[in-house]
């Protein structure tokens, strides 16, 4: 391996890096890949988007059980919380999941090293590649690099990651007993689910959040509306609320809040900060190669470029929000581009996604958005409460609003709080993308009884013609 000389090497594992390299192997490219863990798919698979929505799917089940099967005529003894089994059969799915990674990457015949990475220069017209893996220093040689070591959660300085007391999310969906209290910093989209998890399995939750909104880039009565809901599930939020010191007293965390000019101590047993995630660049050698960075992140052009020849980079490293879903398309269109494909990447399509209970999803523009720009918009609204298949699943909170241009009904953005709204927003995800309108989706069939008949209402009800309200 070490006298070879790839077309490609990803630096990074994750969803990202991955699939890149999966991409460049269909098209041709000799692939090798670098990942420090031991299992590959990166936070996303092994402390992220994988293991949170395994407890907020077992979560979600022990909170029927305990509160809603009685509605549906199923009579049971209250319901037990198995702790460990909950955590091994989460731990079973990452590692389904990591393993059929691996698989991928022997089946495309794309090399993988374990171990640390850092540039190495350019020799001969390849970049050297140093690798420190538990053997010793293993040189790579690659006509490219790719970039793609993705983010880590964010400190407070004054409260560090302990491992223990003070959480990040990797700790928090590995805790052995239910806190009593959980103390979350950041109404975000990993602190608002992390907090529903322990919520739902017993836990007294508190947010603290700085600022006067929880999920500022999302649609006001989204926001608003899930609020409410968490609010009802016990879960108390502190907003506009700083957080400006912490202390270890009788085995307990005691945090420091600011609000108004009046501060206060909160006792508490775990406290898990997710107040932001920063891109993981440091040990790369990018200053001294010269890879250029704005604000944090590293400049790249319409190709993942950076300012260093044949040297790329993407997903958390780069612009924009850090998720999952966006790191993969990158990867995928950096290597469609990198064989001369005229690939992009559709940035004003990206969906959000809250995988609360209810779940929150959006894409395209907010009404708070479309009112600051002063871009005119007409609405179309509807709820839950009116859809047949929400009734019978006993999920009727929340709506589906569709906003869209007055004049051709060209869709501006959708934005879905309630059931399975994450799967529901790939169809707004779609009709967007194809330039689509409200007509176009009102005019489609939506089968009976579904979910997804309330996106077609909500369409026509941008033209004040919904059926069902």
């Amino acid at each position: 391996m070490a006298n070879d000389t790839y077309d490609l090497i990803v630096i990074g594992a994750g969803p990202g890096g991955y699939v890149a390299a999966i991409r460049g192997a269909q098209l041709g490219m000799t692939v090798a890949v670098v990942e420090k863990r031991e299992a590959l798919g990166g936070v996303c698979l092994n402390e992220g988007c994988i293991p949170s929505k395994a407890l907020l799917d077992s979560s979600e089940l022990f909170s029927l059980a305990r509160d809603r099967f009685a509605g549906h005529g199923i009579a049971i003894d209250p319901p037990r919380l198995d702790l460990a089994r909950m955590m091994a059969r989460k731990d079973d799915v990452v590692k389904k999941l990591t393993d059929g990674v691996a698989f991928l990457l022997k089946k495309n015949k794309i090399a993988w090293v374990q171990g640390t990475a850092r540039l190495a220069g350019v020799r001969d017209g390849a970049h050297g590649v140093e690798v420190t893996t538990s053997e010793g220093t293993q040189q790579l040689r690659g006509k490219r690099v790719l970039l793609a070591t993705g983010s880590e959660a964010a400190a407070i300085p004054f409260m560090p990651f302990d491992g223990d007391t003070v959480a990040s999310a990797r700790e928090a969906l590995s805790f052995d007993r239910v806190p009593e209290h959980l103390l979350v910093v950041g109404a975000g989209y990993v602190g608002l689910e992390l907090g529903s998890v322990w919520r739902r399995l017993g836990s007294q939750v508190t947010v603290v959040e700085m600022l006067p909104k929880m999920l500022p880039n999302t649609d006001g009565q989204v926001a608003d509306t899930l609020m409410r809901s968490l609010k009802k599930q016990g879960i108390a939020f502190r907003m506009e609320t700083k957080v400006t010191g912490f202390a270890k007293r009788d085995g307990k965390a005691v945090v420091t809040v600011e609000s108004g000019g009046a501060t206060e101590e909160i006792a508490c047993d775990k406290v898990l900060v997710a107040a932001g995630r920063r891109p993981l660049t440091a040990g790369l050698g990018l200053e001294d190669l010269g890879v250029r960075l704005e604000e944090g992140r590293i400049a790249v052009d319409a190709n993942y470029l950076t300012s260093v020849p044949g040297v790329y980079a993407i997903g958390d490293l780069i612009h924009g929000p850090m998720l999952a879903h966006k790191a993969m398309v990158e990867g995928e269109v950096f290597a469609e581009r990198l064989a001369g494909q005229a690939s992009v990447v559709d940035y004003a399509f990206i969906p959000g996604i809250v995988y609360t209970w209810p779940e929150a999803a959006g894409v395209g523009r907010t009404e708070e958005q479309l009112k600051a720009e002063g871009v005119a918009y007409s609405v179309g609204k509807f709820p839950f409460m009116a859809n047949g298949r929400a009734k019978c699943m006993d999920e009727t909170e929340g709506f589906v609003k569709i906003l869209a241009t007055p004049d051709t009904g060209r869709v501006l953005g959708i934005h879905v709080i309630g059931p399975r709204a994450s799967d529901l927003i790939a169809e707004a995800v779609t009709v967007m993308t194809y330039g689509g309108s409200a007509a176009d989706i009102a005019m489609t069939f939506h089968a009976h009884p579904t979910l997804a008949e309330a996106m077609k209402e909500a369409a026509l009800d941008v033209e004040k013609r919904a059926i069902h309200v």
